[in-house]
């Protein structure tokens, strides 16, 4: 993965809009990759925007990529005013375990893309978006795990984890934010991977997998301890330094914000909240490499109370993690003004596009 800023946004340069939207499903498809740089807060959904109006394409050619970018926007708009770590809209139905099948870690499902998809996840932290939900439907609505701790798997080697997006992506599979829950086929995986697989236990039609019990190769499960591995601190607190304090962390890394600032800019990374939701060593280690591109960024591993000093002022970006934070906030770059909760996308999508659409 690029780790240098002007190499990403030569990435956003490259994104071609008009073959995403025809091919963004298949597994070799035209997608930009440039999630785990919005995810970190390098870059913004309404700075990708910008940058592919100003290219001259028309609406019609990049609404679809848009709207991909919206659902970022959405998914944390909802993070901001609930709890999204419990059942969203309604209860999780016919639930047998809690714990993640043994058979999903190990990449032993017998579904050849879905544990190649595994395989790369713990190599690469990527997953194609679709085979994300395939992973998601095969874990929840067929392992019939709840979607909790699996969605915390797989957010912990995410390079792109955010974990909005994430957790009511998942929710949105298992029917506790939606209508119905998500199925997929053999059929539909072998068309969307370029597979060809045959005999798997989805190998069959909807109306069987919907009724499907579950399967015995998915009651085993592993109780994983998932835990975090901290850089040291290189940030040393001075009460004597009345410099103010911008406050990056593991969603705020943006080089632009306030960079007119004569300040400290100190990375938080609490304890606590990786605690709550933790990152693999190699997640860890791409978020300190993006923050590199932020001169003089300096590491404090504690929590934000222990961060203050007497007489200084804070400066912070907002997010739902930052709960906790005093001082002085500032917005984050959204894709419009149009905040607030919404109970579906497509109520927030048609007030977006009043306000974008050019």
């Amino acid at each position: 993965m690029k780790v240098k800023y002007h190499d990403i946004i030569s990435i956003i340069d490259e994104i071609d809009p008009i073959l995403y939207s025809k091919n963004r499903n298949f597994i070799d498809g035209s997608v930009s990759k440039i999630s785990p740089y919005i995810s970190r807060g390098l870059i913004s959904t309404k700075q990708v925007f910008m940058i592919l109006k100003e290219k001259g394409f028309k609406w019609y050619q990049i609404e679809k990529y848009v709207q991909e970018l919206a659902w970022r926007d959405y998914w944390q708009l909802i993070w901001q005013v609930k709890n999204i770590d419990i059942d969203l809209k309604s209860n999780q139905i016919d639930v047998k375990q809690h714990d993640i099948s043994t058979c999903i870690i190990d990449h032993k499902t017998d579904i050849r893309a879905i544990d190649d998809a595994i395989k790369n996840l713990y190599t690469t932290g990527y997953i194609h978006n679709h085979l994300r939900m395939y992973i998601a439907s095969l874990v929840t609505n067929i392992a019939k795990t709840a979607w909790l701790k699996p969605a915390k798997w797989m957010y912990y080697h995410l390079l792109d984890g955010d974990w909005g997006s994430n957790a009511l992506s998942w929710q949105w599979v298992a029917g506790t934010n939606s209508n119905r829950k998500y199925y997929m086929n053999q059929d539909n995986i072998n068309k969307y991977t370029k597979t060809n697989q045959k005999n798997t236990l989805i190998d069959t039609s909807y109306d069987s997998i919907i009724n499907l019990n579950q399967p015995e190769i998915f009651s085993f499960t592993s109780n994983l301890e998932l835990s975090t591995t901290f850089p040291e601190s290189t940030y040393r607190k001075n009460n004597d330094n009345h410099l103010p304090i911008l406050i990056y962390n593991y969603y705020n890394l943006d080089i632009k914000w306030r960079s007119y600032m004569h300040a400290d800019r100190v990375l938080l990374i609490e304890p606590s909240k990786f605690k709550k939701y933790p990152i693999s060593e190699k997640c860890m280690q791409f978020f300190i490499k993006l923050s590199k591109n932020i001169e003089g960024i300096m590491i404090y591993v504690g929590e934000f109370e222990d961060l203050l000093c007497e007489g200084k002022k804070i400066f912070f970006k907002e997010h739902p993690l930052n709960y906790n934070y005093s001082g002085n906030m500032d917005q984050r770059d959204w894709l419009s003004d149009q905040k607030g909760y919404y109970p579906s996308f497509f109520k927030y999508w048609n007030l977006l596009i009043k306000k974008i659409k050019y």
